[in-house]
């Protein structure tokens, strides 16, 4: 029976946030955001192992203490994402047609039960797929002096979240053959001629890139807290 393993690419400095520090390892109510990201799959029984994949220079990593049975711990960080991913996909042991879950490390607001809702949508699928939610909003395209171009048709427009669930032996495939140029790698299976399956996730799950996505997943994230605790109570 396949297994599922999840490859977290963190490797990256996270320019737009405007820090020194590299942005998973930001304080998120008093924990880096690393450590809440990799919470969900840790605590997953469905989850084999875990690879959180560093750049060979980071230097931040070590003074958290973070170990677990399933987590591994994987210096090959690349120029890019998809690079990252690629030199973890070579160094990794396990079955061709085993799952690979790909998921940002600032991405700290997946929930056991959208993780669950993942696995079970795309496990039978022949491709893969990925949490994505459908546009609501109207999208302008800028010219060079930042006002509106033209307005683009938000039909069919899906943003992709993460994880990212493609088969071992595909994504390999597909990211060697990419060059690194992709900026995740459902764009990657795309250029094989496949097409990913979309499976619905949810707004909580947003990637931390601004200052003000941090104090929004805080703010996410206290609030289940509060109501863990709550349940607990009664």
């Amino acid at each position: 029976m396949a297994k599922f393993h999840v490859i977290i690419p963190a490797a990256g400095s996270g320019s737009r946030m405007a820090t020194v520090l590299p942005k998973q390892y930001l304080s998120l109510l008093g924990r880096p955001i690393i450590s809440w990201t990799l919470d969900t799959f840790l605590a997953c029984e469905r989850i084999a192992s875990v690879y959180l994949v560093l750049s060979a220079k980071d230097a931040h990593w070590q003074a958290h203490n973070i170990h677990h049975p399933k987590l591994s711990i994987l210096h090959c960080g690349g120029e890019t994402r998809a690079k990252t991913v690629l030199n973890a996909l070579n160094v990794l042991s396990v079955d061709v047609e085993d799952w690979v879950l790909v998921h940002d490390a600032a991405r700290p607001g997946l929930t056991h039960a959208l993780l669950d809702y993942l696995l079970d949508e795309v496990q039978g699928d022949e491709v893969g797929g990925l949490l994505a939610i459908p546009l609501a909003d109207t999208l302008k395209r800028a010219n060079k002096e930042q006002r509106i171009a033209m307005t683009e048709p938000r039909e069919g427009l899906w943003q992709a979240q993460t994880p990212q669930m493609f088969r071992y032996g595909i994504l390999k495939e597909a990211l060697t053959q990419s060059g690194g140029a992709p900026t995740d790698e459902a764009q990657a299976l795309e250029a094989l001629g496949l097409s990913p399956k979309l499976v619905t996730g949810q707004l909580r799950n947003l990637k931390i890139t601004y200052p003000q996505d941090l104090a929004l997943a805080e703010a996410i994230i206290a609030a289940d807290i509060k109501q863990a605790a709550l349940q607990k109570a009664k």
